[in-house]
């Protein structure tokens, strides 16, 4: 078994993208995208097969983990094939994985390969920080929550499967399914087998389109910008899927607080986004949105939604219709005035 460097001289861990893995005798993938996590998995064993087809892969679940597990699982076989050992769930190990992983990493089998899977947190860092002194490559698999990445990655799927997808497929299977990365694969995978010839957004619409997300962050975007009938539907298809009227409301009064902060910071000099409590984002945002509004329809959209929030609450009979006539009365103070 050869010696690993010493930590005063191991090379420092190179971060790799989860789909530009390379093999090691010892490789963290990190990251709490599920997903991401299982594909450089596969990967790194793609990559331990095409060096030798004999590769042998065991698992080991860290959560049920005893003392001496790693070092059996990661030991020469009587006939000498290659390991390939994946410990899944380090991010919730049992504490005699951290001082064996520690161990283990300090004089790795060159032979074998050992995959540490942790879906991130501080559980086990002594581990983790053995791993990354001596050398090992760490592969991230960060959650994709921007919808700019999110875009990216569905377009790569696409392209991965040789099929060609328009710009409005791509945006509207993000829109439908957004939420969930595992889904958006699935997704893309569907459309490739199910179809043929360019995907494009009618494509998406006939699959997925009564999935678009209807969060109350977008009912209250589209109210806020005027647009009554796709901030209705948004709403009923909300309300449909068991999204409770209260926290509808709530998002709408979080909208028009933060409308109304900016607008009154527009004669006061001096005032920063953390005196209002806003990021700067918020606040470039809401000052477009400002755009629109006079003072008189900004103070009926927050009445609206102040006797909407009562009557969700229990002083009337109907809470849906209260927060549906709050959205349409919002939507129709948008430009009032102008």
């Amino acid at each position: 078994m050869a010696p690993a460097p010493s930590r005063s001289s191991a090379r420092p861990s190179a971060t790799l993208a989860w789909n530009a893995v390379e093999l090691a005798p010892v490789v963290l993938v990190q990251g709490p995208e599920g997903l991401l996590a299982e594909r450089a998995v596969d990967s790194l064993l793609e990559l331990a097969r095409a060096r030798d087809p004999e590769a042998e892969k065991s698992e080991i679940e860290a959560v049920t983990y005893e003392s001496g597990m790693l070092t059996v699982a990661a030991s020469p076989s009587l006939f000498g094939e290659p390991k390939f050992v994946v410990v899944r769930g380090a991010e919730a190990a049992a504490d005699a994985l951290i001082p064996d992983v520690v161990d283990y990493v300090a004089s790795p089998d060159p032979e074998t390969t050992v995959v540490i899977v942790h879906g991130g947190g501080v559980r086990g860092k002594k581990m983790l920080d053995a791993i990354r002194a001596s050398g090992a490559p760490v592969v991230a698999c960060e959650a994709i929550k921007k919808d700019a990445d999110k875009l990216s990655f569905v377009a790569a799927e696409f392209r991965a499967a040789g099929r060609r997808a328009d710009a409005g497929a791509v945006k509207a299977l993000v829109e439908a399914l957004g939420n969930d990365l595992r889904e958006l694969a699935s997704a893309c995978a569907q459309l490739v087998a199910d179809t043929t010839g360019t995907i494009d957004a009618a494509t998406v619409d006939r699959y997925y389109g009564g999935r678009v997300e209807a969060t109350g962050f977008r009912v209250a975007d589209a109210a806020v910008a005027g647009r009554a009938g796709e901030a209705v539907s948004l709403l009923r298809h909300a309300l449909s899927t068991g999204v409770d009227p209260v926290p509808l409301v709530a998002v709408l009064a979080i909208k028009l607080r933060t409308l109304a902060k900016v607008a009154a910071m527009r004669g006061r000099g001096g005032v920063s986004a953390k005196d209002l409590g806003l990021a700067p984002w918020q606040i470039d945002r809401a000052k477009k949105d400002l755009s629109s509004w006079t003072p008189e329809g900004l103070a009926a959209a927050i009445t609206a939604v102040a006797q909407a929030d009562a009557e969700v609450k229990g002083g009337g009979r109907d809470p849906v219709f209260a927060v549906e006539r709050a959205v349409l009365t919002i939507a129709g103070a948008h430009g009032s005035g102008r």
